[in-house]
């Protein structure tokens, strides 16, 4: 009589205790993951938010300070009108 060996692959429908563990700390993970990664897009989303503000203001102060440049330009070519023509006058 001939023994034949059989070895073929067999699943276990039985779950260990450390099996459930690792899916509870893996899961727990997961959910901690994804937690982080929420808040730190919350920080993100209220570092732009602050940045974009920052940025409104800058634009409003340059404005201010091209609209002074501009004015203190005429300013500044109109007083060296008036002063060409007092010495112009002068010398005549």
């Amino acid at each position: 009589m001939t023994r034949v060996n059989h070895t073929a692959w067999r699943l276990d429908r039985r779950i260990s205790l450390s099996v459930v563990a690792q899916l509870l700390v893996l899961a727990s993970l997961i959910v901690g993951s994804w937690v982080n990664l929420q808040r730190q897009l919350d920080l993100l989303q209220h570092d732009v938010t602050i940045l974009l503000q920052r940025q409104e203001q800058f634009q409003s102060k340059l404005e201010l300070l091209s609209e002074r440049c501009i004015s203190y330009e005429y300013r500044l070519q109109a007083a060296e009108r008036q002063l060409e023509s007092i010495h112009t006058t002068d010398t005549r």
